[in-house]
């Protein structure tokens, strides 16, 4: 049973799904950097060289010759220890994570947002690193820079699926606790949970001095509740059901949802932790640019 599954895993189909998977992530940061430069962001630093100048005092074995033979300059070939930032990508996959009103789901928009992420930050020479998570932590990759890491993140990206139930607060706990260094940590959630608990889950990175940017992800129904007729809603962690008639309940849903978001977004606010609602139709460059402004003020 566990050779077929091997199999299955590594089939053509597979791999080239993944390559695609990977492909989209490179053409998504591509063009963010395009657009960049066209815009009054272009200032932004977005450095792709693996390589720092020369500073005397440095290790003669650290030299990369070749580069001194194209161009009679001395540089020094970048390790991990070296890099900028260390950053953890912490990604919500339970099951309300696979809702949709529209073409793409929310763990859909999750992963191609945080591939391309990942591309991003190990192209600037930043540590990145993952944890996914439902009601446990599913997977859990220590920071690295080397650009040969990214088929690896995008390996268990790719894989993500949504299940189980949500323990958002209990993941974050555990995750701080695990995290000796500084950093900043990166959650991608519809943090469809305890808000009082998920902002405490947070808080706790912050009383260990990492910094923190949440993206919290949702549906534009979610937001809108714009359904039309008699609708059957079913929570997708529970299985519970309910028949409702949307309009009759649409302004109480809109005004306890918007209650909710003002909160989190008002704690996170208190707490000096970056906070951006997000939907699935939320251009990539958005958010890139949301990430990519909070590593500027980190430097």
């Amino acid at each position: 049973m566990t050779s077929n599954k091997k199999v299955n895993f590594l089939s053509e189909k597979y791999i080239a799904k993944l390559d695609k998977f990977n492909l989209r992530a490179r053409l998504i940061v591509e063009g963010f950097i395009i657009g960049l430069h066209k815009s009054p962001y272009h200032g932004f630093s977005v450095e792709f060289s693996d390589h720092r100048q020369y500073i005397p005092g440095d290790s003669l074995k650290n030299i990369d010759w070749r580069v001194f033979a194209k161009t009679s300059r001395y540089y020094i070939k970048r390790y991990e220890e070296e890099t900028n930032l260390k950053a953890y990508i912490v990604i919500d996959h339970s099951k309300s994570m696979g809702y949709k009103s529209g073409n793409t789901t929310k763990l859909e928009y999750a992963k191609a947002f945080a591939s391309s992420l990942a591309y991003l930050m190990i192209t600037q020479q930043d540590a990145v690193g993952l944890l996914s998570f439902n009601d446990r932590i599913s997977k859990y990759l220590l920071p690295r820079s080397m650009k040969s890491y990214l088929n690896i993140l995008f390996k268990e990206l790719y894989s993500l699926q949504p299940e189980e139930t949500t323990q958002t607060s209990e993941i974050l706990h555990s995750l701080a606790d695990r995290i000796k260094k500084r950093g900043l940590i990166i959650l991608i959630s519809d943090l469809i949970d305890d808000p009082e608990k998920i902002i405490k889950g947070l808080q706790h990175f912050r009383h260990l001095k990492h910094e923190v940017i949440v993206f919290h992800i949702q549906d534009i129904q979610e937001k809108n509740f714009n359904f039309k007729q008699e609708t059957e809603f079913i929570d997708s962690e529970t299985g519970e059901k309910v028949t409702v008639s949307p309009w009759q309940i649409r302004n109480d849903y809109l005004a306890n949802y918007a209650e909710t978001q003002k909160y989190l977004k008002s704690k996170c606010l208190e707490s000096f932790i970056e906070y951006n609602s997000i939907t699935t139709n939320t251009s990539f460059e958005e958010v890139l640019l949301q990430y990519l402004i909070k590593r500027a003020k980190l430097m």
